[in-house]
């Protein structure tokens, strides 16, 4: 039952990461909102501030009072910025939203992950592996709605449905019993701002830093490069489900890989892949060939986050929901800036050369993931 519920929570979480990059390949939202390149970038550095906020906020209360009251509160907080950006017809009438629905959205990935963290102890990383798939199908739902009714339905309604099943989502969690905080009677601020010098907590959180800021870059400008490319809107939104789907359906395979592989090792693995997905993307104009970069990207990053967490999870039994939140807030200045960073190259530059943003953050996968498998490696000799 628990489980469900941190499953129903990751999937309104993946319908919030994915809504945005899905509009915003639709020629009409930009002209709704009356906006240019530089300012859809400024729309995810809005949402990302909102996640960070709510993340640096929900891992203490978390540890302190549990997750119920993070998981009610942040639904409801989804549900406002989905209803919100339904009536939305300009940037300023945008901002609000943009916030919102990441004030929502990252209390619901702290808080799911962190309760699937700790009802499972040796086997979190099988597990949030499997919730991370959750996340895939929410986000996968989202293009693939948008590619099958686009042009007979508006975006407004669209948006009033998702923000049904955030407000429908917050009533399960209200209803639901949950565990006791872990640190409800010795929790202390103190020792929470201390988690940051655990050891390997911030080489953790780096790695996450360059994984969430290629995440949400891919998510977010995928259909854009497309567009770009002089494909149709139609193409491009399929496109970014693919990516989506691939990230779905490679979190189901992690999960097995897990019981034959070390985390570390597929960490290292995963971002090789990215690396070279991120290349095939960069370089071609194919449909085919931006079909198979996307593909192989979807499946790369597919076990970086919860594998990392899992690590974090095995190493740091105690301030779980603390840590976890620390690990997020250093990520998600990456998917605050990342995503940023691409629409401002994009405007001056062209979106090709915004793209090279990822590609440089799964080169740097790659260069943290081999120092924390060296690291394993010197702490067994």
């Amino acid at each position: 039952m628990l489980f469900g519920g941190a499953a129903t929570g990751i999937f309104v979480f993946g319908i919030v990461m994915a809504v945005l990059g899905t509009l915003f390949g639709l020629p009409e939202m930009r002209q709704r909102l009356k906006i240019d390149l530089a300012q859809q970038g400024n729309v995810f550095l809005l949402l990302y501030v909102g996640i960070l906020l709510a993340t640096l906020v929900a891992g203490p209360v978390i540890d302190s009072m549990g997750n119920k009251v993070i998981l009610v509160a942040s639904a409801a907080l989804v549900a406002s910025g989905m209803a919100g950006f339904a009536y939305a017809h300009s940037f300023g009438q945008a901002a609000i939203p943009a916030v919102l629905l990441g004030l929502g959205g990252g209390g619901l990935n702290t808080s799911t992950n962190a309760l699937v963290s700790d009802l499972y102890g040796e086997k979190r990383g099988p597990m949030l592996n499997v919730l991370g798939m959750f996340y895939g199908i929410g986000a996968l739902g989202i293009p693939l709605l948008a590619a099958v009714i686009a042009g007979h339905f508006p975006i407004a309604p669209q948006l009033l449905i998702c923000a049904g099943l955030a407000g429908a989502c917050a009533l399960l969690f209200l209803a639901m019993q949950f565990p006791e905080a872990s640190a409800a009677q010795s929790f202390s601020w103190r020792e929470a701002l201390q988690v940051a010098r655990y050891p390997g907590v911030l080489v953790l959180g780096f790695l996450l830093f360059c994984q969430s800021g290629d995440e949400a870059s891919i998510g977010g400008w995928t259909s854009t490069f497309v567009g770009e490319t002089g494909l149709g809107a139609r193409t491009a939104t399929l496109i970014l489900a693919g990516y989506w789907a691939a990230l779905m359906v490679g979190r189901l395979l992690v999960a097995r890989l897990l019981k034959f592989v070390g985390k570390r090792q597929l960490v290292l693995g995963s971002g090789l892949g990215a690396l070279v997905g991120a290349a095939i993307l960069l370089t071609s104009r194919l449909e085919g060939m931006l079909v198979a970069g996307v593909l192989l990207i979807g499946l790369s990053y597919a076990g970086v986050f919860p594998t990392a967490l899992a690590i974090a999870g095995d190493t740091y039994r105690k301030m779980t929901g603390t840590v976890f939140g620390l690990l997020f807030a250093i990520a998600l200045v990456g998917g605050m800036s990342f995503p940023w960073a691409v629409g401002q190259i994009s405007q001056r530059l062209g979106v090709r050369y915004g793209m090279v943003v990822p590609l440089a953050g799964a080169a740097g996968i790659c260069v943290l993931a081999g120092r924390i498998l060296r690291e394993e490696k010197r702490e067994e000799s």
